[in-house]
């Protein structure tokens, strides 16, 4: 029981071990024996985490630069996987650029660098001179971080870029930086204001998955340009009040997630999505233009949020647009047994039963059915009596209390009326169960 028989394991597994912990914790088994004395050093994934304390004298400041910048020099690796930085405001922007040159110099394959308690505008100012590298490969920056960059940056090799509520000094630093990624292929861009950049310009040829999200309420202000001729997948959550969101070149679309999208003045997102195979949809038909004439011919999956104003219309537009639909999951998110805001109007059938409910359609998926809702039954009702090529339909009700008797019983009242309808499918498979 006293035999030490973490040190007999293999090197490669202990340094994989090692690459779990904070890197302080590491370099503290440099004192249990020989064999650890000099393990440290080959630790692939360093990471150095400043925690906050309002008590910490400022030595301690040094004392941590110190440490990550001896860590980084005495580091003996082929390669330096990746450095983590979580520090605070009041670093020195010094300190920074010569912990990051000291990574590059090892060959940093992935850096994230994580920048906590802003006061006032007090931001940290990421070196520019640092924008030039060719093994970054993966770079994350977060939080109370400036980005000034006058001139164009050179990451020959940056596959992936993550930028969450950083800050750029203007329109042309962000063009310098998405310009001199070559081999950009995931972008992810968090964003709470849009007072430092207004026309935040995405033009990246190799670009082949996007992430957007805006949670700042614009009212009118600035917008997003997109221009990715290779661009894959696409996720826009939360434009509120933007002036435009415009995506001129988005050919190879394959698939897409469109969330919270409110009342921009000049907008053409869906219009762009027509050649994807896979979408998901929440938001109102009230705030979003629809294509006229334009055509989802190759969609086979869509999912759609029933818990927004007129979904059914936005449902029976996407139904008669989709000729190739096979998959359609409905989803009220907030599973809410309140009315959806209808405004008084009544969901009328289409006159002519969509292709795809003709000859396409074989999986509907209703997660948070209402059954208690108007809207919803006649919904469901419709597909089931019109879907001739369904195999399984699944309604999923929210929980009752099993107290509950009244409303116990009214749900399997109504749910049986629904196992009652005339089904177009002989071989339909109808399965109720409770989130």
């Amino acid at each position: 029981m006293k035999d030490d028989r973490i040190s007999e394991l293999p090197e490669d597994l202990l340094l994989q071990i090692l690459s779990y912990i904070p890197t302080e914790n590491v370099i503290a088994t440099s004192v249990l024996s020989k064999r650890w004395r000099s393990l440290w050093k080959m630790v692939p994934n360093l990471k150095f985490d400043f925690e906050f304390d309002p008590k910490i004298e400022s030595k301690y400041h040094q004392t941590f630069s110190d440490n990550v910048y001896r860590s980084l020099t005495l580091h003996k690796a082929h390669v330096l996987e990746s450095l983590h930085l979580n520090i605070i405001r009041g670093t020195d922007g010094l300190n920074i650029g010569m912990w990051i040159a000291t990574a590059f110099a090892r060959h940093v394959r992935k850096l994230v660098l994580i920048s906590f308690f802003d006061v006032g505008n007090e931001r940290i100012i990421f070196p520019s001179v640092l924008f030039s590298n060719d093994t970054l490969e993966i770079l994350k920056i977060q939080n109370y971080i400036l980005l000034d960059l006058p001139s164009p940056v050179c990451l020959k090799s940056l596959r992936e870029l993550r930028l969450y509520h950083v800050k750029f000094k203007d329109e042309e630093s962000v063009s310098n930086l998405l310009g001199g990624c070559p081999c950009l292929e995931d972008l992810v861009v968090h964003r709470d204001s849009n007072v430092d950049v207004k026309t935040f310009t995405i033009a990246v040829p190799s670009l082949q998955r996007l992430t957007i999200e805006d949670s700042n309420p614009g009212r009118g202000k600035g917008g997003y340009v997109i221009n990715a001729p290779c661009l894959k997948y696409l996720n826009i959550d939360g434009f509120d009040w933007l002036e435009f969101c415009l995506i001129e070149n988005a050919p190879e679309l394959v698939e897409a997630e469109i969330i919270d999208v409110i009342d921009i003045t000049n907008e053409n997102i869906l219009e762009s999505l027509t050649s994807v195979k896979r979408l998901s949809l929440d938001l109102s038909l009230l705030e979003i233009k629809f294509p006229t004439g334009k055509i989802f011919y190759q969609l086979v999956y869509l999912e759609l949020g029933t818990y927004n104003s007129m979904w059914w219309k936005l449902l029976s537009l996407m139904l008669d647009s989709s000729p190739k639909l096979q998959i359609l999951k409905l989803n009220n998110a907030y599973l809410c047994d309140e009315e959806k805001g209808l405004y008084g109007l009544k969901w009328n059938p289409p006159k002519c039963v969509a292709e795809c409910l003709l000859f396409h359609l074989e999986k509907l998926l209703w997660i948070g059915y209402e059954w208690q809702q108007g809207d919803e039954k006649e919904v469901a009702t419709y597909i089931l009596e019109n879907a001739r090529c369904l195999k399984k339909a699944t309604f999923s009700t929210k929980s009752i209390d099993p107290d509950k008797n009244e409303k116990l019983e009214k749900r399997r009242e109504m749910l049986n009326e629904l196992a009652n309808v005339s089904r177009a499918s002989n071989s339909c498979h109808l399965v109720f169960d409770s989130i």
